[in-house]
Parts: C-alpha cells; structure tokens; sequence
C-alpha cells in the first residue's frame, strides 16, 4: 500500500512539474513570438524614417525636408555665372526652405537652369530653364509645394534670397521649390514682406548682381541672352 501511495505521489509531483515546465516553455514561446513581432514592427519604422531620398512627392514635402533637413546642414552655397558668382547665407530659423535649396543643389537641379527674369531695380529671379532635364527634374517629384515660413526677422531687405510663387489661385501663398529670386533695390522690396518666403540673404557678389542688371531682356523681361548658371555647396 506505502509502494503505491509513494508511486502516485510521485507520478503526481512529475505530473505538477512538466505542466510547470510546459507553461514557462509556452511562455517562452510566446514571448519570443512578441519580441519578433516587436523587432519587425521596429524595423518597418526604421526603414520608414530612413526614406531614400527619390521618395520626396508633392504629399510628404514638410516631413521629407524636416529628416533631410537634420542630415543637410549647410548654410552656405555659390552661385556661379559668367558675370561672376554671388556667395548666399541660407537662414537656419526657416529650415524646409533651406534643407529644400540644399537638396536641389545637391541634386544638381539648379545647373541646368537659367536667371531668366530681371525687372531692374527690383529683383533677379532664377531656377528655371526650357532644358529638358530642368522639367523632368520638377515632373519627377511631382512639382510639390513649400507651405510659407515667414518670420518677423526676415524681411525683404536688399540682397534678400525668397522663393518665387504663383499669385492666383494660391490663398495660401505656397512656394514654388524651384524658383527663387534675389532683391535687387537698394530700398529693398518690402511690400513683399509675409506674401513670399524669404530664405536666405546675398552675402557677397552685389557687384555681380548690379553686371546682371544692366542686360537686355523682352517684354516679359526674359533676358535676350541667356543667363546660365551653376549652384554648389560651400560649407
């Protein structure tokens, strides 16, 4: 009778230690299921915010240049024409318009287009061009637009870098990426102060801007001769 008392306890306690040993196997098994789950949710994120860079279309533009922006951060680019080059300061405290001039240059977008509007004694606008590349560049991220980011402290002021836009039918005065202009009047252009962007500022190069100034151009003020030029990253 003690032999089989004895052969039952056991059977019993082996029985409470393998439903143990299968419960904590099972959880293991399930926290190792939550843990892959875990990771490839981490990944899929990861893989989200590490967008490459021909992701950019005209849906995600503040993001795109918000992640690129914290990768890109240079300020300072140089305009080369053969009147000479204009060295530009691009302001920090208006962040997607910079990251926006910088991946552009990066790009090499701007070397394929032209200055082609000089209004004398008021601004020199460029980033355009009747180039082929220059408009597949703009088709290929969906000619996007830049909400405003205007600041108090950044004013039309002579030398002034802002980006172009279109007047009708924009109540929300977005910026076009692509083109941009520079103040060319000494008294500045502030009756343009919170309707366009102003990004940047003419740091060096104002006597290239007055050679720029004086040339022929037509009816739209398109200039006669083409006005090529180059952009490229100083620091």
């Amino acid at each position: 009778m003690k032999i089989l008392i004895k052969l039952l306890l056991t059977t019993i306690i082996f029985s409470l230690y393998q439903c143990k040993a299968d419960a904590s196997t099972k959880k293991q098994s399930e926290e190792t299921v939550i843990q892959k789950k875990k990771d490839s949710i981490k990944k899929k994120l990861e893989k989200k915010v590490a967008k490459r860079w021909d992701s950019l279309n005209k849906d995600n533009v503040e993001a795109f240049f918000t992640e690129y922006g914290k990768k890109n951060k240079e300020t300072k680019v140089l305009i080369k024409t053969h009147f000479g080059n204009i060295k530009i300061r691009l302001y920090e405290d208006v962040p997607v318009h910079r990251a926006n001039f910088i991946f552009l240059t990066k790009i090499k977008y701007f070397n394929t287009t032209v200055i082609y509007r000089v209004a004398k004694n008021f601004v020199i606008q460029g980033g355009n061009s009747d180039e082929t590349y220059t408009h597949n560049q703009r088709r290929l991220y969906g000619n996007y637009l830049i909400k405003p980011e205007f600041r108090k402290n950044r004013k039309h002021k002579y030398g002034a870098l802002a980006a172009a836009r279109q007047w009708e039918k924009n109540p929300d005065k977005l910026s076009s990426p692509f083109e941009f202009y520079m103040v060319h009047s000494r008294k500045g252009a502030h009756h343009l102060n919170n309707e366009h962007t102003v990004f940047g500022e003419v740091i060096y190069g104002f006597s290239t801007l007055d050679k720029i100034s004086k040339v022929k151009v037509g009816v739209d003020e398109w200039p006669i001769d083409d006005i090529k030029m180059t952009i490229e990253i100083i620091e």
